[in-house]
């Protein structure tokens, strides 16, 4: 008997809240997993493609989790140090900028920012509470990194997953496989197809861009000289994921800092304003759509709102899930309208009934059925006439001899 469409999304809907109460009850245990297997994901077309030049798959992966160790290590030795110190920097000097700001303002454009002792007192409160609420938000995130997975996990436990599930991966995508529902395993398998063409084009498009852009803004601030010019170019790239924020957050702390430190030299203070231009242009103009593509379809919009809403649900978790996620919601939100185009509840006309089964009529030669008829019947009158016989037959043996 066939089960019900509205029970088989009974019976998902369950399974995909439970699994929504695991991850929620087991917080911060699962992340080194979940972090794990995205490394796995992401790495897992690297480890296809050296298996197409002729290495096996344990080779591959031992050739991958070697240069990604290095890369990691050189990353934590030679880049982290320089952006930690600069972010410090930075932080400590910017309520000196806001001063000498004001004070700008106040000398070239008098009245313009009004006078008061609460204003005073509220400029000045801003100028001392940026220092601190950095501060305590930095140590507010290691803290929680120490709580929630611990330093262990991370260098540990992330790198072993990764390393055993990309070794296994081919073979785990075959068994999910095999255990599709398989009157919607073609419907499953497109969708997945959509999640993971959506997912991996974001991830690693949008991770090269940010890369390039990284590039770019770091070495051309220090090379302008540019105070903090280092953790700023990181700092626009890294937000460049989102349209017009990183441009927009980084080159305005890149101004104020040339601004600050460049003042009466309008050369170098045009210089980073260029820096940021020529970035934006290119981005625009090449690296989105030549690297990222207009097929992705995850909106800006779309990615914050998932990351607010799973970081609000699931905490550091929830924010590592956001962008997968928002992606398969995505694809199946679309799925969903489409469905909903072609139903009657859009159209406004009901679903056509299954047409009745025909009537079926054999054609045969002239006289064929008055000839079945009168086989059948002297069949009959033959089987009659035997029972009549057999009948006589048992009356005469039971009668007493005479």
């Amino acid at each position: 008997m066939r089960v019900s469409v509205r029970k088989q999304m009974m019976w998902w809907g369950v399974a995909a809240i439970a699994l929504l109460l695991t991850l929620w009850l087991l917080g911060q245990a699962v992340l080194p997993f979940i972090l794990g297997a995205g490394v796995a994901y992401l790495l897992d077309p690297v480890a296809d493609r050296l298996e197409r030049l002729g290495l096996s798959r344990t080779m591959s992966v031992v050739v991958i989790t070697v240069v990604v160790v290095v890369i990691f290590v050189a990353v934590v030795l030679l880049i982290v140090p320089v952006l930690v110190r600069q972010a410090s920097a930075l932080v400590e000097t910017a309520p000196q900028m806001l001063d000498q700001a004001r004070a700008f303002i106040d000398t070239r454009f008098p009245g313009t920012i009004p006078q008061g002792a609460g204003l005073e007192k509220t400029l000045a409160d801003l100028q001392t509470a940026i220092g601190e609420r950095a501060g305590t938000f930095a140590s507010t995130i290691l803290g929680s990194v120490r709580g929630m997975i611990g330093v262990v996990a991370l260098l540990v436990i992330v790198p072993v997953v990764a390393f055993y599930l990309l070794l296994d991966w081919d073979n785990m995508v075959s068994a999910i496989d095999r255990h599709l529902p398989r009157e919607h395993a073609g419907t499953v398998r497109h969708l997945a197809s959509e999640i993971d063409e959506a997912l991996s084009g974001f991830l690693r498009g949008q991770s090269l861009v940010i890369l390039i852009l990284g590039i770019w803004y770091a070495l051309a601030l220090m090379f302008v000289g540019l105070p903090f010019g280092f953790f700023i170019g990181i700092m626009a790239a890294c937000l460049s994921f989102i349209p017009y924020v990183g441009v927009l957050i980084g080159g305005a702390t890149a101004i104020g800092v040339a601004l600050f430190s460049f003042w009466g030299e309008p050369v170098w203070i045009g210089a980073v304003v260029a820096i940021f231009g020529i970035g934006q242009v290119v981005e625009g103009n090449y690296l989105q759509p030549k690297i990222v593509g207009g097929h992705v379809g995850l909106h800006p919009v779309w990615l914050l709102l998932a990351l607010s809403v799973f970081g609000a649900l699931f905490g550091f978790v929830g924010l590592v899930m956001a962008v997968p996620m928002a992606a398969a919601l995505g694809v199946l939100a679309r799925f969903m309208i489409a469905r909903y185009r072609e139903s009657p509840l859009y159209t406004g006309q009901g679903t056509p009934s299954d047409p009745a089964q025909p009537i079926l009529v054999e054609l045969v030669p002239s006289g064929t059925v008055q000839s079945t008829l009168m086989s059948e019947r002297l069949a009959a009158d033959r089987a009659r006439g035997q029972q009549e016989i057999e009948v006589m037959q048992e009356d005469l043996s039971r009668r007493p001899p005479e």
